[in-house]
């Protein structure tokens, strides 16, 4: 991977649906921070566009000042102006965008030779595939970086499509597919974890685990994403992309290098022996309420809330179960990893209540660790409790301030580094798993908002239940 000394090259940032909710809450952020941090280039310019214009340059820059002002604390203005000063905005849309490529080929020119183009499309599934034909008839894909966001198509055919569209214009190592999840400090810390410590790998299999859960409830509804939800529901929002990226990461086997073609590789192994998914142990649900949400039809059946069980046929992962579960309106907003170890034999302590180990990971931007153990309790008695031990990696080294997960993916794409982005047959391969729910899915179970979803899916893991909610 490349290190916080690189020196950046020039850069001209384009970026797609710049007005949008995306580039408002962790796009422009995400650069403040960069800028703040002096990790973007010494040169550079940004371009927003779009199908819609904010206005002339400098009211988009005012309505970005707003914005920025109010969600950043203790905004630096000097960091902020010249930031704001580099910004400029062009119309353009699937059919016409000369009048961008003329504003990005001036902007190249200013900034010499050796400068470089990162596109980035925050724009819907539907609108991507015109959207990357325009760029190639107008030649802007050239030399440049392109950044897709999730989902990567809506099914197993229309991502081969998209594949298709892409690999027409631009080449696989131009491609970075952002899946913001993998950016996170904690989950690139369960390959630390694993693999730099001799106490955890050698139980990290079947023969010592006896379930993983992969647990993402959100408190929030759909917020007016609406129609976004009615076009992709939670499986394809949620599922394929990030709960099984995290996936990929637990279950990988050690790599041999830590670079992008062996991560990815190990990966991708790892999706190739998942069993596809299998609708009767796949779970659907919609909270109360969602058909009242604005652009949501008054019938819909669109999914709001997932769990589902997978397996990974590998000798180190054969017969482990791995739950993943997802939804809106829940009652909490987490993002934990539970590994379930096997009780040792022969229940020497009796009926003690306090069941198996469990390790637990907080994939919050402050990563979180803990280990449920068990040991004696102070007394005359043979009798038991459990007591957690506990590591939070920010309290341990205060000093660091750890990159918001948007933030350390536009680093990479500017380094030229893939190890965090996912590759074309990673994306072909979770399709292929998730298509037989996709042509037979269950009916969506009403929930009530603040509950943990369909009392079906409660009983999903079996008699022990899901970590969340804590006990």
């Amino acid at each position: 991977m490349a290190t916080e000394t690189d020196i950046l090259p020039p850069h001209v940032f384009v970026l797609f649906g710049a007005t949008g909710d995306l580039a408002s809450r962790k796009l422009f952020p995400g650069f403040y921070h960069l800028a703040a941090a002096g990790r973007l280039p010494d040169d550079y310019a940004v371009i927003g566009s779009g199908r819609h214009s904010p206005g002339t340059d400098e009211e988009f820059r005012g309505s970005l000042r707003d914005a920025l002002s109010t969600s950043i604390d203790d905004v630096d203005t000097d960091v902020l102006d010249a930031l704001l000063g580099r910004l400029t905005f062009e119309a353009s849309n699937a059919d016409d965008g000369s009048e961008l490529a003329a504003a990005v080929e001036k902007a190249r020119s200013s900034l010499g030779e050796d400068v470089r183009t990162l596109i980035y499309l925050s724009v819907p599934p539907a609108a991507m595939q015109p959207m990357i034909g325009m760029l190639g008839r107008e030649g802007l894909t050239e030399g440049a970086r392109l950044v897709t966001e999730k989902p990567f198509g809506t099914d197993l055919a229309s991502a081969r499509e998209l594949d298709a569209t892409l690999k027409e214009v631009v080449s696989e190592d131009q491609i970075f597919r952002i899946d913001h999840f993998l950016g996170k400090e904690a989950v690139q810390n369960i390959l630390a974890l694993r693999f730099a410590n001799g106490l955890i790998e050698p139980a990290w299999n079947r023969d010592h685990i006896a379930s993983v859960q992969i647990d993402v409830p959100e408190e929030l509804t759909v917020e007016g994403r609406g129609s976004f939800y009615e076009a992709t529901g939670c499986l394809r929002d949620m599922i394929s992309t990030h709960l099984c990226q995290v996936l990929g990461f637990v279950a990988m086997e050690p790599p041999v290098h830590l670079d992008a073609t062996s991560l990815r590789n190990e990966k991708a192994k790892v999706f190739a022996a998942m069993r596809p998914f299998d609708p009767d142990r796949v779970v659907f649900g919609q909270y109360e309420g969602y058909r009242d949400e604005d652009d949501v039809a008054d019938d819909s059946r669109v999914e709001t809330f997932v769990a589902v069980e997978a397996y990974v046929d590998t000798e180190r992962w054969q017969g482990v179960p791995f739950y993943l579960r997802t939804g809106k309106a829940l009652g909490t907003s987490r993002r934990t990893i539970t590994l379930t170890f096997r009780t040792p034999p022969m229940d020497r302590f009796g009926d003690n209540g306090y069941g198996p180990n469990e390790l637990v990971l907080e994939l919050t931007d402050s990563p979180r660790i803990s280990v449920d153990l068990h040991a004696k309790r102070p007394g005359p008695e043979m009798a038991l409790t459990t007591s957690t031990l506990s590591l939070d990696v920010t309290d341990d080294d205060p000093d660091d301030e750890p990159l918001e997960a948007y933030e350390r993916l536009l680093l990479d794409v500017m380094r030229g580094d893939q190890t965090l982005f996912t590759r074309s047959d990673e994306v072909d391969r979770l399709w292929q798993l998730c298509e037989s729910v996709l042509e037979a899915p269950p009916d969506p179970l009403p929930y009530a908002q603040g509950s943990w979803g369909p009392d079906e899916a409660l009983g999903l893991p079996g008699p022990r239940g899901w970590r969340l909610p804590d006990a």
